[in-house]
């Protein structure tokens, strides 16, 4: 489909100043990807048949047993959705008291642990990784410290052998945030099978979804135990209870879902690396724009187009230019703002996040992410790259224009 509507060669051009969008259609960041809908409603009419939509019926078994399969564990426990997978490999570790967590995350990171009465202490992360900093890890462990959880930012590993020595040596509990991952491997090995547990996203904005979903991965036979009865009441059988316990089960739809994908998989991948390296080829020009990269020597899903700018380089702040791309229909983001220390119920907690979260301050101010996945083409990603090169090469006119029109508002 053709969603041209009009090139820009002149600063008034700008959908932001009044001009023609770019794009006819929004182009999301996060458009969910479909694989093949007839075998998808072959399943349907398959459940339908069988009558049977949730419960652990045997479409979620079988949706464990291919996610086993590929991340390489010996446990994969379907969830309703990663937050409450995160909710329960938290609970069931047994992590209380405090536990480090990085504030450059979803806010979901730190709301689970917070929702269990556990007080998250936020940790810097590494600027070249955006991932916790194993570094500043330490400073923060006290006497009621008694886990980590670190965070696959993009889908780019933690510093894994780094967590573990220190959970090692504080004998702390250590669970990833996975929710950016699947798909993606350390050292040649899937993420899944790292640390007490991994937790999984199939939420629609992922590259690969169950409508709404996630899953929990380990290796350790007991915990898949706890957490199979803990995602179902605490149920042990049909009438026994043997633990507290939530309803955080998959359905059976949402399974048929995560099915039909796997066997897509490779296509969702294939093409957001395609993109990705469309990005690169063009951005890798642009000035004060530093695209983030990927191992290609590791699996990755490539899911995540996201870019730092500099504003002294660039001529212009990020914020700006999400205005600017929001404007000609290009759903672009900013990830992840503000850090989570600086939202409820946490900003009026620390009051000093300045001194001890630098480099969390400096990437939430400059940071943002660009569509990816099976609805962007290579011509889109060209045509938004001509519109970048165009703001930064008119970047001066564009600020006082700008500016002037907020001061007439």
């Amino acid at each position: 489909m053709d969603r041209t509507c009009s090139e820009k060669t002149q600063v008034a051009d700008l959908a932001l100043f009044g001009g023609p969008t770019l794009f006819e259609d929004l182009l999301h960041v996060g458009c969910p990807n479909i694989g093949d809908r007839r075998k998808f409603f072959e399943l349907v009419d398959d459940m339908f048949d069988r009558r049977w939509l949730t419960n652990n019926g045997p479409f979620v078994k079988e949706f464990e047993e291919r996610l086993a399969n590929i991340v390489g564990t010996k446990h994969c426990i379907a969830v309703c959705n990663a937050t409450i997978g995160l909710e329960l490999a938290v609970r069931a570790v047994g992590m209380t008291g405090e536990v480090i967590v990085p504030s450059f995350t979803f806010i979901a990171s730190a709301h689970v642990l917070e929702w269990q009465g556990i007080k998250p202490v936020f940790c810097d992360i590494d600027p070249e990784t955006h991932n916790i900093d194993p570094n500043r890890i330490e400073e923060l462990i006290t006497p009621r410290t008694t886990g980590i959880v670190g965070v696959h930012v993009w889908g780019r590993p933690c510093e894994i052998e780094a967590l573990e020595m220190i959970s090692s040596k504080y004998d702390l509990k250590l669970v990833f945030d996975a929710a950016h991952a699947f798909g993606c491997s350390y050292q040649g090995k899937p993420i899944g099978g790292f640390g007490d547990a991994e937790v999984f996203s199939f939420h629609a904005t992922k590259f690969f979804n169950t409508f709404e979903g996630g899953m929990i991965a380990t290796n350790d036979d007991d915990l898949a135990k706890k957490l199979r009865m803990m995602k179902n009441f605490g149920f042990s059988g049909k009438d026994t209870v043997l633990s507290i316990g939530i309803n955080g089960k998959m359905s059976e739809i949402s399974a048929a879902m995560g099915i039909v994908g796997l066997e897509s998989l490779e296509e969702f991948v294939s093409i957001n690396q395609r993109n990705y390296h469309a990005y690169k080829k063009i951005f890798s020009k642009l000035p004060g724009i530093k695209l983030i990269t990927y191992d290609e020597n590791e699996s990755q899903n490539y899911q995540y187009i996201i870019m730092e700018i500099d504003d002294d380089t660039a001529g212009i702040n990020r914020d700006l230019i999400v205005d600017i791309l929001t404007a000609e229909n290009i759903l672009a983001r900013r990830y992840f703002f503000p850090g989570c220390h600086e939202m409820e119920p946490y900003r009026s907690s620390y009051s000093d996040y300045e001194t001890f979260l630098p480099e969390t301050e400096k990437l939430t101010q400059s940071v943002m992410s660009l569509p990816n996945g099976t609805s962007i083409s290579i011509n889109d990603v060209e045509r938004m790259g001509q519109l970048l090169r165009f703001v930064l090469e008119n970047s001066n006119e564009i600020r006082e224009k700008h500016a002037s029109i907020k001061t007439n508002q």
